[in-house]
């Protein structure tokens, strides 16, 4: 008997769990938490949508609302420590 596991193709939205609800709505939630500098800035773990292609961008959409956010706290951070540095010397 063939292992299900080795035939089973790649997610649809790698890193999110699909879900399709009884009213026939998709769903899809972050395998993963967002870092807590995304949540602070709005993306959102668990997002809806009509259609395959729509949920796909709004997922790819939370992606960008949490990679510039953390981009901006790692900005952030290096700037401090520059400052701080230049006070310290």
């Amino acid at each position: 008997m063939d292992d299900v596991r080795s035939s089973t193709p790649e997610p649809a939205i790698p890193g999110w769990r699909l879900i399709l609800s009884d009213a026939g709505r998709l769903w899809a939630s972050r395998e993963q938490p967002f870092p807590l500098a995304a949540f602070h800035a709005g993306a959102e773990r668990t997002v809806d949508a009509d259609s395959l292609d729509a949920l796909r961008a709004e997922t790819d959409r939370q992606e960008s609302i949490a990679r510039e956010a953390v981009e901006q706290r790692e900005a952030v951070a290096q700037k401090a420590q520059e400052q701080a540095g230049q006070v310290i010397s």
